[in-house]
C-alpha cells in the first residue's frame, strides 16, 4: 500500500518553510509522495491580496522541483466553490483508492478541526497529521488528539520551527525588503519577473 501525503493551502507564494515541512511529513511518515494542493478559494482566509491561481500554481511546481518524490495536485484550483477539504479528501481517495492518505495540519487547524465542513467524514478517508507551531502546545495537542482519535487516525510530528509565512514575504516585497533568504531562487525570480505582491493592478484575484 502506498502512503501519501496531502499539503493544502493558498501558497501565496510558496516558501522554504513549505518545503520544510513537506520534508518533515516525507521523512517521519516514510512517505512514497507528497502533494501540494494549491487552493483557489479557501475557507478560512479573508486577505485579498492573492496572486492569481495560475501564479500561485507555477510557484508551487518550481518548489516541487526539489524533490522527485513532491508534486502538485491541480484539483481545487479547476473549482468554482470554495476549497473545502472534504471535496478534496473524496476526490484523491477516488484518484488513489489503495493508498493510505495523511493530510498534514497545524496545531491552530487540529485544535478547531471540528469546526471544519464535514470533519467525521474526513477522518474516515485520511489520517491527519499535525506539526506543532509553537513551542509548548504538546500538551493541548495530545489531548485534542485522544478527543479525536475516536473518530480516525492522529499523527503527532516533531519539527523544528521554520520562522516564515506568506504573509511576512508579501509585507516584505510591497516594503522592498529582501526576501530572497526565504525562497527557493527560482520563485525569487518568478515574483519579480510577475511583478507579483507590490500593490500592482496584476496582483488581483481572479
Amino acid at each position: 500500500m502506498s502512503r501519501i501525503g496531502l499539503f493544502g493551502g493558498s501558497f501565496n507564494p510558496p516558501h522554504l518553510g513549505h518545503l520544510h515541512l513537506t520534508e518533515v511529513l516525507h521523512d517521519a511518515l516514510h512517505l512514497d509522495q507528497v502533494l501540494l494542493i494549491p487552493a483557489r478559494k479557501p475557507p478560512h482566509k479573508t486577505d485579498q491580496n492573492y496572486a492569481p491561481p495560475e501564479h500561485r500554481l507555477a510557484m508551487c511546481h518550481l518548489l516541487a522541483e526539489a524533490h522527485d518524490w513532491l508534486r502538485v495536485e491541480e484539483f481545487e484550483l479547476h473549482q468554482i466553490q470554495i476549497s473545502y477539504t472534504y471535496y478534496t479528501v473524496n476526490y484523491l481517495k477516488s484518484q488513489y483508492p489503495e493508498a493510505k492518505l495523511f493530510l498534514l495540519v497545524g496545531s491552530d487547524m487540529l485544535l478547531s478541526f471540528t469546526e471544519w465542513f464535514h470533519w467525521k467524514e474526513i477522518l474516515k478517508q485520511v489520517s491527519l497529521a499535525c506539526i506543532a507551531r509553537e513551542p509548548g502546545e504538546d500538551k493541548t495537542l495530545r489531548i485534542c488528539a485522544e478527543q479525536l482519535c475516536q473518530y480516525g487516525e492522529i499523527c503527532l510530528l516533531n519539527a523544528e520551527a521554520f520562522a516564515v509565512s506568506s504573509t511576512k514575504i508579501r509585507e516584505m516585497i510591497q516594503k522592498n525588503e529582501n526576501y530572497s533568504c526565504y525562497l527557493p531562487e527560482k520563485i525569487v525570480k518568478y515574483i519579480r519577473t510577475a511583478n507579483l505582491y507590490t500593490g500592482s493592478d496584476s496582483d488581483c484575484m481572479i
